[in-house]
């Protein structure tokens, strides 16, 4: 009986083998049944694992079956552009070249011409004005350029603008952005406050005043942005009667995103009037009862 049992156990099939066990505990010693149930269940678990990996197998395959199609989509489309819009892919292909080369030349903005010439320029006027090529940027020093307290222009100061401005009206030139920023040391001013009641008003009439004059020289009006910092951004530390390497007004030279073409008619801002001539009138002075403090 117990042999017939123990056939009858190697012969029974996976799915009803805990019946057969069942069946059988009474027919086979304990450690036998233990053995069963542990290669039944060893099985069981085997038949779980295959069964997730087919049901990942089918999802993987339904997404890739999902890029292959949006694959397909990109390529009709490519070649839609391809037979119907090659003129529209060749101007993209020209403008991203264009803006690379931007990009590849930000490190000197200008062309060799503009550069010689404006080096040019500064190397006969270094009391006045500083030219550093790599950044596209001219420094007028302010202790030349203005009267202490003043946003008047010199006459060594107009000659040399006026100087530039052919230079920056050049061809190589004509699609450059110029910016006009003022600067001024950390002293108070002390006389010409109605004028310019803070340093950063002074910066900025005096940036307006560099602009105005290009603009008389022919320098069209819509290629300049101006700004006033005052004193904060300083380029060295300033002492108890600041720093004459603070009071300056410089200028950068960019390439300009903005086409002067799309102004409408009567857009062009007018040339700035000439600055008014001082009062050479005598007047009476009087005398002051305490010493003021220099201006700039």
């Amino acid at each position: 009986m117990q042999r017939t049992c123990s056939r009858f156990g190697a012969r029974a099939a996976l799915p009803i083998l805990t019946l057969s066990l069942v069946g059988l505990a009474g027919c086979v010693p304990q450690g036998k049944y233990d053995d069963l149930m542990t290669a039944y269940r060893s099985k069981e678990q085997q038949v779980l694992t295959l069964q997730g990996d087919l049901d990942s197998s089918r999802a993987n395959e339904e997404a890739l079956r999902v890029q292959l199609a949006r694959a397909a989509e990109d390529l009709r489309m490519a070649q839609d552009m391809m037979k119907n819009g090659g003129g529209d892919l060749a101007e993209l292909q020209r403008r991203y070249e264009d803006l690379l080369k931007r990009v590849n030349g930000m490190d000197n903005p200008l062309s060799a011409s503009v550069n010689d010439a404006l080096t040019a320029i500064a190397e006969a006027n270094p009391d006045l004005l500083e030219f550093d090529a790599k950044r596209g940027m001219l420094r007028f020093k302010s202790d030349v350029t203005f009267d202490s307290g003043s946003a008047v222009l010199s006459a060594k100061a107009v000659e040399v603008l006026r100087k530039i401005a052919p230079v920056l009206n050049s061809a190589d030139a004509a699609d450059l952005e110029v910016k006009v920023v003022g600067h001024t040391d950390n002293q108070p001013i002390n006389r010409v406050k109605k004028d310019h009641p803070t340093n950063v008003h002074l910066s900025a009439h005096r940036a307006i005043s560099v602009r105005d004059e290009f603009v008389r020289a022919g320098v069209k009006a819509g290629r300049f942005q101006v700004a006033g910092y005052g004193e904060f951004r300083p380029l060295v530390a300033n002492g108890p009667k600041g720093a004459r390497e603070n009071r300056r007004v410089e200028i950068f030279l960019s390439p300009m995103a903005y086409d002067l073409n799309d102004i409408p008619e009567g857009g062009e801002v007018p040339a700035a009037a000439p600055a008014p001539v001082a009062d050479e009138r005598p007047r009476t002075i009087q005398p002051s009862r305490q010493p003021e403090e220099p201006t700039k």
